[in-house]
């Protein structure tokens, strides 16, 4: 099988990115919404009319005829090489209304495996598994109903996730394929003018409304013969050669990428767009490009992490801000990081530091009158300790001296 990219395989833009084509929806859209309010008086008609009649060939026709009204044009390819006796319908999935779809052709049912019960998805055209409390439980209930006589076929979709039907047919689960030794594959394509199809996020109440809205949707069937598990063939083996089959029909790839590796792609995807929130700019890019692209609390931490920057140059910017996200104080983010001078060292470098000399390396930088409060190194740990609370001392008083002359502040209102 060949792997492609999965970037390809999924529409994120409802939206086309070609400036004449936007163009045209921007000119369509009254018509759309117009359209799309007349197409949901006449949808709830369409829903009443196919409750009242009887599951039949005329109930079909005549629903199928309203349903191009609604924009949802059906047309099949090779309808004689649908088996009257095939028991299990196996269909790529692009939309969330394709069960709906092929039932305008031929009776079929296709069960509810995940989503909403009871009306809504009697409402949907679901055949709700009561039975279903595990994998196991679903494919021991669908093997005994397609063992029934008299019984429609089920229409079941193996990738169990829709794709834009236009780069690769997702891996196929292999336990539909352990319902039946003979399946019939059925290749669907779907076609639409201006907009997406689908995105991977939209409800389907939501598509139901682009769909209105859209000028058309067309959906082309195409029948595949039937196809039967030989011997000695696993489950896994039979999807795959059925996943083959209409990856060619489709003129399209056949991927190992699965329902999972999607979900871990929408996931990825939604934490990659910018986080405005969160965004800091380089400090070479200049407060003032950062205060004009953040919120408003951004702003202000993006204007206090300048005065904190004014008075120790040296300590990074993202250092500073982090700091100042947790105190929200100027005055106390200036101690902080002139008390843990080796932490907010290693955190800027991401290296280890020796000597108490580097560690300050970007506090005694910052003046070139700033020394030492002892002289010599001393001997004992009471004498260093003592040196070092009055180095602290003398760094603080020496940064908060250069605010408050920086920012010609009182010496009571710095307090």
């Amino acid at each position: 099988m060949e792997t492609r990219g999965i970037e390809d395989m999924f529409d994120f833009r409802r939206f086309p990115k070609d400036a004449v084509v936007l163009l045209m929806l921007l000119v369509y859209c009254p018509v759309g919404i117009c359209l799309m309010l007349l197409r949901i008086f006449i949808g709830v008609h369409v829903f009443l009319v196919s409750c009242a009649l009887p599951e039949s060939f005329i109930r079909r026709f005549i629903v199928r005829i309203m349903c191009s009204v609604l924009g949802m044009h059906v047309r099949q390819r090779n309808p004689r090489s649908r088996d009257r006796n095939t028991k299990l319908y196996i269909c790529n999935h692009v939309t969330e209304f394709d069960h709906n779809i092929i039932n305008l052709l031929t009776a079929c049912n296709t069960p509810q495996l995940e989503g909403s019960t009871g009306f809504v998805c009697w409402a949907r055209g679901f055949m709700e598994i009561h039975s279903a409390s595990g994998q196991g439980a679903i494919g021991e209930s669908l093997q005994r109903y397609c063992s029934t006589e008299g019984t429609p076929p089920l229409l079941l979709f193996p990738e169990e996730a829709t794709t834009n039907g236009r780069a690769g047919l997702l891996k196929f689960s292999s336990w539909p394929f352990s319902l039946t030794d003979s399946i019939q594959p059925v290749a669907l394509r779907v076609t639409r003018p201006l907009i997406a199809l689908s995105t991977p996020e939209s409800s389907w109440l939501m598509e139901l409304l682009w769909t209105f809205f859209a000028p058309c949707t067309v959906y082309h069937v195409s029948w595949l013969p039937p196809v039967s598990r030989q011997e000695g063939e696993s489950t896994q083996e039979f999807a795959n050669k059925v996943q083959e089959l209409l990856a060619g029909e489709l003129g399209v790839v056949s991927t190992k990428i699965t329902k999972a590796d999607k979900a871990e792609h929408i996931k990825r995807k939604r934490h990659t767009l910018p986080q405005t929130s969160t965004v800091v700019r380089p400090a070479s890019l200049g407060l003032g490009f950062m205060v004009q692209s953040l919120g408003t609390d951004d702003r202000r931490i993006a204007k206090m992490a300048q005065q904190v920057k004014d008075v120790l140059p040296h300590v990074p910017l993202n250092v500073i801000v982090k700091d100042l996200a947790k105190t929200n104080c100027v005055d106390t983010t200036i101690t902080n990081l002139l008390e843990n001078k080796e932490e907010t060292q290693m955190e800027a470098t991401g290296t280890s530091t020796f000597g108490s000399s580097r560690n300050s390396s970007y506090c005694s930088g910052s003046s070139p009158t700033i020394k030492p409060a002892a002289k010599t190194f001393g001997r004992s740990p009471a004498d260093r300790h003592l040196s070092l609370q009055e180095r602290k001392e003398a760094l603080y008083n020496f940064a908060r001296r250069r605010y408050i002359e920086k920012h010609g502040l009182d010496q009571e209102d710095s307090h």
